[in-house]
């Protein structure tokens, strides 16, 4: 993609689908559950969800979020990336509602594009920073951990509840939460499933900061601009200078990542078990945490 238009203190929203581009003024399509939004100097604003399931990715959503980090990496205007959810949350997983009585092969092909989203993130050249509202469980959790910074509310949650599904913790699923909290917090995260504080998820590296709900915009907006007033070149060099010294530990999973992403009979089991639950159980236990 071309660099965005100068927007200046104007707001310029896009939604990305594989063959074109939603600017303003055009014809408004059906909602998109993934969309990209320029702001004014180089900010680029990622949304994910509809506000609705508490913003339950599909496969598709997760391949349209992919593409969107791929094109934003080819934009050298780009100088950073706030990544949000809608409706008042940032994202409670997968929508598992697409697994029900799915073959193996598309339940891997789900994993693998969930995979492929979070490692473009990881790939952008510049900072990527998640504002994280409600819950961020499952791959919302990874999605939070595959961004460079995460601003969290302190009424936010985050944690990664899968095991009971069936899911097969993959080495790079383990490898986010052990690279910022160490290997026996991921451990005891991903054995419990528990989903912590924000005030927790501060004080175990999982958070760079917790502020009061209401202040959560402004105090994202303040620090992606204290990053951006720097030169672009020398941002950039520093996150390439972190990637490499996380490079042993990412090739280290990425090698070790072959092998079925779930048990198949259990996880059946565990989505039908979890679907069949009241919506009236909270947003972090609706049609997601995959």
């Amino acid at each position: 993609m071309g660099s965005p238009p100068d927007a200046g203190p104007a707001l310029i929203a896009c939604h990305w689908s594989s063959a074109w581009t939603q600017r303003v003024g055009d014809l408004v399509p059906e909602p998109k559950k993934v969309g990209l939004l320029y702001r004014d100097l180089g900010i680029a604003d990622v949304s994910v969800g509809d506000g609705r399931r508490g913003n339950a990715l599909s496969s598709d959503d997760w391949r349209e979020l992919e593409q969107i980090f791929r094109r934003l990496a080819e934009d050298d205007q780009v100088r950073a990336v706030v990544v949000r959810g809608q409706g008042g949350t940032f994202s409670s997983g997968s929508d598992m509602r697409e697994w029900v009585q799915a073959d193996r092969m598309d339940v891997a092909e789900s994993f693998a594009a969930m995979e492929a989203a979070f490692t473009a993130i990881e790939d952008l050249p510049v900072p990527v920073v998640a504002e994280v509202e409600g819950v961020a469980a499952g791959a919302g959790c990874q999605l939070a951990l595959a961004c460079d910074l995460r601003v969290l509310a302190d009424t936010a949650r985050i944690g990664m509840p899968i095991a009971r599904l069936g899911i097969l913790v993959s080495p790079l699923f383990a490898a986010r939460l052990s690279v910022l909290a160490g290997p026996g917090v991921a451990r005891e995260l991903l054995y419990t499933g528990r989903l912590v504080s924000a005030e927790e998820a501060v004080r175990l590296g999982l958070a760079t900061r917790s502020v009061p709900a209401e202040d959560l915009a402004a105090t994202t907006r303040r620090l992606v601009l204290s990053v951006v007033r720097h030169p672009p070149s020398a941002i950039r060099a520093a996150k390439h200078a972190v990637d490499v010294a996380l490079a042993p530990a990412r090739a280290a999973a990425r090698a070790q990542a072959e092998g079925p992403p779930v048990a198949y009979d259990e996880f059946q089991r565990g989505i039908m078990t979890f679907l069949s639950r009241s919506p009236a159980s909270g947003p972090d236990r609706d049609s997601s945490e995959g």
